[in-house]
């Protein structure tokens, strides 16, 4: 069965004419970039190595055999997006230097593999007066309060996050997309491993992810919590991204009170579920995605992530790492939830037991999301070999 509709096939009928630019990536992301500097006024001058990064990725995908028009036309869409707004973001700074002052105190990361309830762990914590997780759309325009140009990104988000569920409608169950609600880092942060899973393989790219030097990335997310911040009451940030999961020693490094909430479950029942969401979002970038080559990719570059993380943990203090059983939080969020609040220090009030009944009425990724490994390919002994050891410490960490 397609994970698309018929109006992604008439979609890509209509793009085809207009993704010529794949044949030539270099100088279509040159135009690109010179078309952003014209209509904001602002230069690249000192953002290259950030515009020429976002050029490799899409050298990357258009070398990429089978990628449909819609996936290149949507890249190379993100990519001019990322630019301006790293722009946007630096134009602030330069104007407006008093907003480096802004600190950024104790923000929390919630990181885990996909499928592990870190979506709804991350949306119960950013709930809290208290705190604030930054939404999709201040991530994509990332700006002062008062911005006139709001409204206008709201209502070109929200048309596109439509046009994403009728193209693909099993995003409404796998991922919901809510532009005005607390999302993940991937829509500041501009490279890692979510470009693999949301698109193709690109195995240069791949490579390339492995010698990188993220600090420069996470400084950025910085200075974007500091332009969001600045002229509002200051909160506890929430940060949500499984792919914090391989940098939690750049994170303290550039946000050195950090705290990591990290939800663990069983990988062999994540498995399956993350393939599929996959295999999603992978048939809008890919005319005939292969089903064995997601199984293998996702396992290696969730073992891998799992492996980054538990080593980055043995340099960091016990306090900053809080470990959040899957099964238990799924099953009692009404006693988890305070212990949780409890462990990062935060207060739990009568509103905070209000804000998680309201958020688990809201539509998460659903529950029932399981899929066999098979179709990808997998088998749990594979994937128990692939995570050695953390799957008994799953278990123990259930059994507590």
């Amino acid at each position: 069965m397609s994970r698309t509709t018929f109006t992604a096939s008439v979609l890509n009928a209509v793009l085809r004419p207009l993704s010529g630019g794949r044949k030539r990536p270099e100088e279509t992301w040159e135009k690109t970039v010179a078309e952003v500097e014209k209509s904001t006024g602002w230069s690249t001058a000192g953002d290259e190595q950030f515009a020429a990064d976002l050029g490799f990725l899409l050298r990357c995908l258009a070398a990429q055999p089978g990628v449909a028009p819609f996936g290149w036309t949507s890249t190379l869409q993100d990519a001019k997006s990322r630019v301006e707004n790293r722009l946007r973001i630096r134009h602030l700074l330069e104007t407006r230097p008093e907003i480096a002052d802004e600190k950024i105190v104790d923000p929390v990361f919630v990181v885990g593999l996909p499928r592990t309830a870190t979506t709804l762990t991350h949306k119960v914590l950013a709930a809290s007066d208290d705190h604030r997780g930054p939404m999709l759309w201040e991530m994509m325009h990332t700006d002062l309060e008062g911005s006139a140009e709001a409204a206008k990104t709201i209502k070109r988000l929200e048309a596109s996050a439509r046009l994403l569920t009728r193209l693909a409608p099993s995003w409404e169950v796998i991922h919901p997309i809510r532009v005005r609600q607390p999302e993940e880092s991937i829509f500041i942060l501009p490279h890692d491993t979510f470009q693999l899973a949301l698109r193709t393989e690109m195995p240069e790219y791949r490579e390339w992810l492995t010698t990188r030097d993220y600090k420069p990335d996470y400084e950025y997310l910085k200075q974007a919590l500091q332009v969001l911040q600045h002229g509002r009451e200051p909160k506890r940030w929430i940060l949500k991204h499984p792919g914090h999961l391989n940098h939690m020693d750049v994170i303290r490094e550039v946000f050195p009170d950090a705290c990591f909430v990290w939800t663990h479950r069983d990988p062999i029942t994540v498995m399956g579920s993350s393939c599929s969401l996959m295999e999603t979002s992978w048939s809008l970038y890919q005319r005939r995605p292969d089903l064995h080559q997601i199984g293998k990719l996702t396992l290696e570059l969730q073992a891998e992530s799992i492996e980054k993380g538990r080593r980055s943990r043995l340099n960091l203090p016990t306090e900053a790492i809080i470990d959040v059983p899957y099964h238990r939080l799924n099953s009692d969020p009404h006693n988890e939830v305070p212990k949780l609040y409890e462990s990062l220090g935060a207060k739990w009030t009568d509103k905070d037991a209000g804000n998680l009944e309201k958020v688990l009425a809201r539509p998460l990724p659903d529950r029932r999301h399981e899929y066999g490994l098979s179709r990808y390919g997998l088998n749990a002994p594979q994937v128990e070999a692939a995570f050695g050891d953390y799957v008994r410490l799953v278990d123990s960490f259930n059994s507590r």
